[in-house]
């Protein structure tokens, strides 16, 4: 699933990359899960995504492209558990997928 290109958003600001919690049943909403790394199939989605729900910030991110490798050290840099792959981004419809960082 990650051997093709995606897209990733980051902060110009700050460097960080957009990620997601999941809502994990049995647990308060409110409270904190590992982060998610957000990836889009394609450059426009990513755009969407912002423009769709968080217009006033689009203009603070960027667009980065990476692969499996680029990704999965992102990963491990940061300390993301997986990466969350948006496969809607106006709903948006988001595949959580845990990654082992060994």
């Amino acid at each position: 699933m990650l051997d093709q290109p995606y897209y990733l958003l980051r902060s110009k600001t700050t460097g960080q990359y957009l990620v997601a919690r999941p809502f994990l049943p049995g647990r308060h909403p409110e409270e904190p899960t590992d982060p998610y790394l957000l990836l889009f199939v394609a450059d426009f989605d990513a755009l969407s995504y912002l423009n769709t729900h968080a217009g006033e910030f689009a203009s603070q991110f960027a667009i980065e492209q990476g692969d499996r490798r680029q990704i999965k050290a992102i990963s491990a840099r940061w300390g993301y558990k997986g990466v969350g792959i948006v496969n809607d981004p106006l709903v948006p419809q988001v595949d959580f997928i845990a990654l082992n960082q060994s």
